[in-house]
């Protein structure tokens, strides 16, 4: 069984998310301070991390960099704070996704999913292949068809979306992808990734408003859909 570990605070929440995973078929590991979460995310090797970044004796965000310090479990976060600059440091610091409170448990459980698919697909330059809605990609031939039609790509606009690809489901900043696809010196060049972004939408046939693939995160980054 998947299991879960809740590094919550308040009691309602918790019962709500024991409920709500053990329905799921999820085995409910918790905790209700960051002390606690940090020693049992080390001890009982959970699958994935769902975090309150408000906590009384730790903030959040400094629980997100000791766990990335030594792993890579999937961290989806559960906040009441919903300004994109918790947001946007929560994903920089490598939290894997954010879901504001209040949200539904049929959300909850999707993103899950999501985090565990990604977790389990390969890293680094591993060929991987995509499929979703008629858009495939097979990244050991750098093949790219929509609805059965090839996809001639320019090579930036293939490795951003390959990157999109690669991490599907999960929101990726505006600085993670100008990091991935232009390197570590362009992090002011959002220009860039918008003008390219906005082609690849147009080879893609995909409407920014009424998103087929890319979906964007006002204010963050984008995300494709898994």
């Amino acid at each position: 069984m998947t299991r879960i570990l809740t590094i919550e605070d308040e009691h309602d929440i918790r019962r709500f998310l024991r409920t709500t995973l053990g329905a799921n078929d999820m085995t409910v590991i918790e905790a209700e301070t960051g002390k606690a979460g940090l020693q049992k995310a080390s001890s009982q090797s959970p699958d994935v991390i769902l975090l309150d970044l408000g906590l009384p004796d730790m903030d959040g965000m400094d629980i997100i960099r000791q766990l990335r310090e030594w792993g890579r479990i999937p961290i989806i976060v559960l906040s009441a704070r919903g300004q994109e600059s918790d947001k946007i440091e929560a994903l920089e610091l490598g939290a894997d996704d954010y879901l504001t409170k209040p949200f539904s448990a049929g959300e909850l459980i999707a993103r899950i999913k999501v985090a565990l698919r990604h977790a389990n697909r390969p890293q680094g330059d591993a060929p991987f292949t995509y499929d979703y809605d008629g858009l495939s990609i097979d990244a050991a031939a750098r093949r790219v068809r929509l609805d059965g039609e090839d996809v001639h790509l320019t090579p930036i606009e293939y490795k951003l979306l390959a990157v999109l690809a690669r991490n599907s489901g999960k929101v990726l900043t505006h600085g993670a992808l100008l990091n991935e696809v232009w390197g570590k010196h362009s992090q002011d060049s959002q220009t860039y990734l918008r003008i390219h972004t906005q082609h690849l939408r147009e080879k893609l046939k995909d409407d920014a408003l009424n998103p087929r693939f890319i979906v964007t995160e006002p204010g963050i980054g984008y995300r494709l859909k898994p």
